[in-house]
């Protein structure tokens, strides 16, 4: 009985927020075409954005306009001011009756793991939703410009932009004069051992960085067993994991089985943070910047000044 009167109570509760938000004198100044080709009406000054995926909250606080932001999904944990926003769910399982209590005047989804369902929801109760397709690093600096434009942030937008692309231009720069890439085996996790094929964002920063990517093909992250590891014999080993504790000690101690490898040989092992990799934000040219120093080290040894991005 005690679980009915909640369940109603939080009903009431959303029915409540949706009638007032249905009230309020919102003008939809702006109608925009999403990267997915939906045309919608926006507010000209958005005040109470929900984000429906880390990387959008990253994003909206980088514009510096935190100030509109009143719900994040889980895992937005960047910068950490961001783990004090109330939460609406994961960005793949969506609370839609805690998100239109936040009385929303505009969401940001992301095409590539939000339920179009829920969008389509929130559509019908009058709720836009905008959202962005990053599969790139040249579109995620216009995801940068996009979310700029909505939320009035155009200035800062712009300098955030021009200095992912200094930065991975002058990557690009470095990388032009190596006459080598190193075979680079990406692990994701420890167990399964999992890596990322072509259509990823860690392909793309592998071979920006200069190295060979030994799991490029058709499946984006595929599994290998161990006597395939072996046989890729990879120069360097980069490994990323969401939890950190003892995951790196666990993931040296099986990679030092195979002590013929190249990459066990010159001790070419490394950790790096998942989000810098697989985050689509700007935070993604830092990681390939990491990257370029992991594989190609030589590129750095100038003074910082002039080799360092």
């Amino acid at each position: 009985m005690k679980q009915f009167f909640s369940m109603q109570f939080r009903r009431m509760a959303v029915v409540t927020a949706l009638i007032t938000f249905l009230c309020l004198p919102v003008a939809y100044a702006k109608t925009v075409t999403d990267p997915t080709g939906r045309t919608l009406e926006v507010p000209d000054s958005p005040s109470r954005v929900v984000s429906l995926a880390p990387s959008i909250t990253e994003i909206i606080f980088a514009l510096e306009r935190q100030d509109v932001l009143k719900g994040v999904t889980q895992y937005s944990d960047y910068p950490p001011e961001a783990l004090q926003l109330p939460r609406v769910g994961s960005y793949v399982h969506l609370d839609l009756e805690r998100i239109v209590a936040l009385s929303p005047d505009l969401c940001i989804a992301i095409k590539d793991g939000n339920p179009k369902q829920v969008a389509d929801r929130l559509t019908e109760l009058g709720i836009p939703v905008y959202a962005v397709n990053p599969f790139d690093l040249n579109t995620v600096i216009q995801t940068v410009e996009e979310m700029g434009t909505l939320l009035n942030a155009t200035k800062k937008a712009g300098q955030l932009a021009d200095s992912m692309r200094a930065r991975i231009n002058r990557i690009d720069r470095l990388v032009a004069s190596i006459p080598h890439r190193p075979a680079v085996f990406f692990q994701i996790g420890i167990s399964p051992i999992v890596s990322a094929g072509t259509d990823t964002f860690i392909n793309e920063l592998i071979t920006r960085a200069g190295g060979k990517n030994l799991a490029a093909g058709q499946t984006p992250y595929p599994r290998f067993s161990e006597e395939e590891l072996v046989g890729l014999a990879p120069d360097v080993v980069i490994i990323t994991s969401m939890t950190r504790d003892g995951e790196f000690d666990r993931a040296m101690a099986q990679w030092r089985k195979w002590d013929t490898l190249p990459a066990i040989k010159s001790n070419r092992i490394h950790l790096i943070d998942s989000n810098l990799v697989d985050r689509p934000t700007p935070r993604i040219v830092e990681g390939l910047e990491t990257l370029a120093r992991l594989i190609h080290p030589e590129l750095f040894s100038g003074t910082p000044s002039e080799d360092t991005p």
